[in-house]
């Protein structure tokens, strides 16, 4: 993964589907992760489908949100699809939402098997971030766009 991030402007847009909270230290012991759960449930309970006024693209998000500081703190993750009428969303037992925020995202992508890609990429933008000091990270909402089982586009929000 040599290609340089990709710099675009997102508008702000809402995300539904369901969430935990975790830190990445968590996720690094298998007894106590949650992210992994988090997806299994996704996906055996349909939520992609249960949400009403979902968006056309189809695409799968997976949001973090919530920072309690930077990497290193505890953070939200939400597992949904992009809604158009964001107040829909909470008509749905169990649901939650995550609202984007608009503004400068640097794009990483990565291609491969699941869920190994994912976290392969993450590296990626830790290293890429550490190497490039001068870049800040907002902390604000960060998301992966699937694009498919086996693509994924994780936007890192930046500060102008």
């Amino acid at each position: 993964m040599t290609t340089p991030p990709a710099t675009i402007q997102i508008p702000a847009f809402s995300v539904a589907g369901i969430a935990v909270r975790t830190r990445n230290s968590e996720e690094m012991n298998p007894a106590v992760a949650r992210l992994g759960g988090l997806w299994d449930r996704f996906f055996s309970q349909s939520w992609e489908r249960k949400l009403p006024g979902r968006g056309d693209d189809g695409r799968i998000f997976g949001v973090y949100s919530g920072y309690e500081s930077n990497e290193h703190g505890a953070f939200d993750v939400t597992a949904g699809v992009a809604v158009a009428d964001p107040d829909l969303a909470q008509t749905v037992p169990g649901a939650a939402r995550v609202d984007i925020q608009g503004g400068d995202y640097l794009v990483f992508t990565g291609q491969g098997d699941m869920p190994q890609m994912v976290i392969d990429t993450w590296v990626h933008i830790w290293r890429y971030f550490a190497e490039n000091p001068q870049l800040q990270r907002r902390f604000g909402t960060d998301f992966e766009a699937y694009e498919g089982p086996d693509k994924v586009a994780i936007h890192v929000g930046v500060r102008a």
